[in-house]
């Protein structure tokens, strides 16, 4: 049970303060709001902005990008993440919005993986399966955090040797960066004392007209002739299927909501709608993009690279109103969608996939950028 204590009226009275105090972010967030203890560490908001006035607000609750702030084609400021706009929201409703995911992120068969002839059982959290590291996953710690300067963050945490029932005492990294050019450059590190799993990702979902009402027209690209079939339970059979003919063919800019309510094709069913890992044919080059998605409400567009070998696309498929976000919007069903690049669901069953396992003596490194560019 986390135990969570609210920090004084006088940061309260603070936070009323003017923004002249720069209490507030570009986006309106309050940082007091998020200013509490949880398990006895601190939260707060960190405010990263690049000269270009672009602005990217982070909490160390998580890892999570509460807010990101781009200009769009009339050099107007949008908010084109979800989230929330306090940390009592965020502990109270538990979601991955924003949220740095592990030890491993999406589902593992059974909560089951066999490594060096030992078996573990972690939580079965999702369909008899264990998704993004269990119930109490990294987007529910307290990373600490140390802002390296008004474009840089680093986050690190020490995941304890049996921690969701994960072997080995794992110390992460990450960093998140703002770059000039517009683009959220995270970089994830980790070791380990024994043999272990990792596979980090970032959960945002993203809306780039900034208004977080649907995705349909929102045009996706992914640079993948392949993609590995669920089953009803979401769980990755073994097959790595191709994208030609199918509504999985994102080889060239497609409307989101085109094809997504096709049930008759059976991936769409069991994943009601896109819910899953597209196979990249960039193979771990960060210098190739692999995703591509724009609005053309906004001319917002948003670039992914990635050296990993896999991206999960899912489409808020499972919002459904009963969530109040930022500015007061309700979060409805596919208000968004969420890029996580990443090892394939459930490599450590299927040892033919590229591997998520790290030994002592080795460093896991991982990387994700969002780049942001506006289409006039």
């Amino acid at each position: 049970m986390k135990k969570v204590i609210l920090l004084s009226t006088v940061v309260s009275l603070i936070a009323c303060s003017s923004k002249q105090k720069k209490m507030y972010s570009e986006s309106g967030l309050d940082k007091a709001k998020f200013q509490t203890e949880i398990d006895g560490k601190k939260t707060d908001l960190f405010i990263l902005k690049n000269p270009n006035n672009m602005e990217v607000c982070v909490t160390n609750y998580g890892g999570r990008i509460v807010s990101v702030m781009v200009p769009d084609r009339n050099s107007i400021l949008r908010d084109v993440v979800l989230g929330f706009d306090n940390i009592q929201d965020y502990i109270k409703y538990p979601t991955d919005f924003g949220a740095s995911i592990g030890r491993y992120a999406n589902r593992i068969n059974q909560g089951r993986f066999t490594l060096d002839g030992k078996t573990y059982q972690l939580p079965q959290n999702n369909y008899g399966h264990c998704l993004h590291g269990g119930p109490e996953g990294f987007q529910y710690r307290v990373f600490d955090a140390r802002q390296v300067n008004s474009q840089e963050l680093e986050l690190t945490y020490l995941s304890k040797d049996g921690e969701e029932n994960f072997p080995g005492n794992l110390k992460c990294k990450i960093r998140m960066k703002l770059t000039n050019d517009n683009a959220i450059d995270i970089h994830y590190e980790a070791e380990t004392d024994k043999p272990t799993l990792v596979n980090f990702t970032n959960h945002s979902y993203f809306n780039l007209d900034g208004d977080a009402v649907t995705n349909a027209n929102m045009l996706l690209t992914i640079d993948a002739d392949y993609y590995t079939p669920v089953d009803s339970t979401f769980m990755t059979t073994g097959e790595v299927a191709s994208v030609e003919g199918t509504p999985m063919d994102f080889r060239s800019p497609t409307p989101i909501g085109n094809r997504i309510n096709n049930f008759e094709f059976e991936q769409l069913k069991n994943g009601n709608g896109y819910d899953h890992n597209w196979v990249l044919n960039t193979q771990g080059n960060l210098n190739h993009k692999c995703a591509t998605l724009e609005s053309p409400k906004t001319g917002i567009i948003l670039e992914v690279y990635t050296n990993e070998p896999g991206i999960q696309v899912y489409a808020g498929n499972f919002l459904d109103g009963t969530l109040t976000g930022k500015n007061g919007i309700i979060y409805n069903k596919r208000a968004s969608i969420c890029l996580e690049t990443q090892k394939y669901p459930d490599t450590p069953n299927k040892p033919e996939w590229p591997s998520a396992t790290l030994y002592p003596g080795e460093k896991y490194n991982s990387q994700c950028i969002y780049k942001f560019l506006v289409h006039q």
